[in-house]
């Protein structure tokens, strides 16, 4: 199946200087004076302990990749993903986005850095060596915020001067491994819905004698949210995974989130229906 009209690869790369030492003078006091039933360990240093300039950007970059990776499907073994281009415009405007803000917060980090390195004596006191330091120059390249976008190949992509039986085999092959790669893809979405519902039936089960409990407005809005995700992420139509995705939505969509905190019945309706999704599809 050729899917090259409705999905395109991306591949995101974020770079974050983790600026952490191994101290090996502290890691080796503190193995010397372990037990030996302890085994060995190793002790790291945050080369700007006291600040969160740093760590702020670790934290951003982290949250962009999440980001990416729910909004996309696996292709490659690592890499590259499948992005449907249903959602193109909004992937591409949120990360415009999260690369301004990026490059903002590198920024802020850089004209930072002199005074950062210069109170790191204070802050870090023995354990402060000044070669854990690089130039800003050499700072500036360990960090980076790069993605590529490409089309979904097809076979007919081959130009090779080879004779027409090995051509066809290997457009044959070729086909193959994207039929392969899409049935691999499209997993994922079964898989975050399956995930869904059997955390929504696990959390409306009331055990005998708990009253510590709480219920929350995500638990319906974060299925109604995941639901209007997969309408864009089922790039090849299954009408199975529409309806199951249907189901689920016009259940949350009946529900409110006062008579489930209030009531037990509700919560026993609601989980009743969910646990008939569950059951009545092939997961």
């Amino acid at each position: 199946m050729s899917i090259s009209a409705s999905a395109v690869l991306v591949e995101l790369n974020i770079s974050v200087w983790p600026a952490s030492k191994l101290d090996r003078e502290i890691t080796d006091k503190v193995n010397s004076d372990a037990s030996a039933v302890r085994g060995a360990s190793q002790t790291k240093k945050n080369l700007f302990a006291g600040t969160s300039l740093r760590k702020d950007i670790s934290d951003f970059a982290a949250r962009v990749r999440l980001y990416h990776n729910r909004h996309t499907l696996p292709w490659a073994d690592k890499g590259e993903r499948m992005l449907p281009t249903k959602l193109f415009m909004e992937y591409k405007q949120t990360m415009n986005g999260f690369e301004q803000t990026f490059n903002m917060m590198c920024q802020n980090f850089f004209i930072e850095y002199p005074r950062l390195v210069a109170e790191a004596p204070t802050n870090l006191g023995s354990m402060y060596k000044a070669e854990d330091y690089p130039e800003l120059t050499d700072v500036r390249l360990k960090f980076g915020f790069k993605r590529t976008v490409k089309p979904v190949p097809e076979a007919g992509d081959f130009r090779l001067d080879i004779p027409a039986y090995d051509l066809e085999e290997m457009r044959g092959e070729f086909l193959k491994q994207q039929d392969n790669k899409l049935a691999e893809a499209m997993r994922e979405p079964w898989d975050r819905l399956h995930e869904m519902l059997v955390g929504i039936s696990e959390k409306l089960t009331d055990a005998e004698g708990d009253t510590k409990k709480r219920y929350h407005d995500t638990l319906i809005s974060n299925p109604i949210e995941l639901c209007s995700l997969l309408t864009k992420l089922n790039v090849t139509n299954d009408p199975k995974l529409e309806e199951a995705r249907r189901q689920l939505e016009l259940t949350m969509l009946g529900a409110d989130i006062e008579d489930i905190k209030e009531h037990a019945d509700s919560r026993v309706e609601l989980k009743s229906k969910v646990d008939e999704i569950l059951k009545r599809f092939d997961w």
